[in-house]
This record gives structure tokens, C-alpha cells and sequence, in this order.
């Protein structure tokens, strides 16, 4: 997949789950009903309202039988 990096987006909506050993993290950004996913070890600050910069790859995930199109983030830079 090819990476795409983003310039400052706004963060709409940031929302962060257990799964198991990991933390999901899934944001909303201003523009784009698509959302951004990545995972962390730990709870990361709340980012709703800040502007980022993302480097991420679309990809495609399967949520109760229909598939849905994400946004893999590899790389987040807060500003």
C-alpha cells in the first residue's frame, strides 16, 4: 500500500479502547469520513481539537459482516 502524509489536519473526534494487551486509538479528522486507526501500548492524551500531521495507507476492515474503509496510521505527529 502506498503511505500518505498528511498536512495539519483537525481532530474531531478521538477515542481510545481496550484490545487486549493494546490500546486502539481511532480518530475523526476535520474533511474525511473515513476513520484513522493505530495502536499503542498505552493511553495516549486526548487529542480532540489539536492538529496533527499523519502518515497512514488505507486498508479495509471487516465489522459485523460488512467491510469498511479505514485509514492505518504508522506515524503521528501532534502540533
Amino acid at each position: 500500500p502506498k503511505l500518505v502524509h498528511s498536512e495539519m489536519l483537525k481532530v474531531n473526534s478521538h477515542v481510545q479502547r481496550e484490545a487486549g494487551e493494546w490500546i486502539v486509538n481511532t480518530l475523526m479528522v476535520e474533511g474525511c469520513k473515513v476513520p484513522f486507526r493505530y495502536k499503542r501500548k498505552q493511553r495516549y492524551r486526548d487529542l480532540e481539537g489539536r492538529r496533527v500531521n499523519l502518515t497512514y495507507y488505507p486498508d479495509t476492515e471487516t465489522v459485523g459482516g460488512f467491510e469498511m474503509e479505514v485509514m492505518k496510521v504508522v506515524r503521528i505527529k501532534v502540533s
